[in-house]
């Protein structure tokens, strides 16, 4: 890598508001505001929208589609139609 052209990569929280979930990993984005950390240390905060703890597919609150109606419906319409 050539010196001086990567941004620093250094620990960064990540904070979920919705599901007042946190954690920290490593990161190249920066932010203005800061947290304390359990460990004592001091680390910047990106507040984001959805992560695991809040996406419906992570938390099993997903809805399900009705699959099979739509493939019996697309069989009625377009079944007996065309080479098989």
């Amino acid at each position: 890598m050539k010196p001086g052209i990567h941004p620093p990569y250094r620990p960064v929280v990540f904070r979920d508001r919705a599901a007042d979930y946190a954690f920290l990993t490593r990161s190249t984005a920066t932010s203005d505001r800061t947290i304390d950390w359990p460990d004592g240390n001091t680390y910047p905060v990106i507040d984001v929208e959805i992560s695991s703890a809040s996406h419906p597919f992570y938390t099993g609150t997903a809805r399900v589609l009705d699959t099979a109606g739509r493939v019996e419906r697309f069989e009625r319409r377009y079944g007996g139609r065309g080479a098989r």
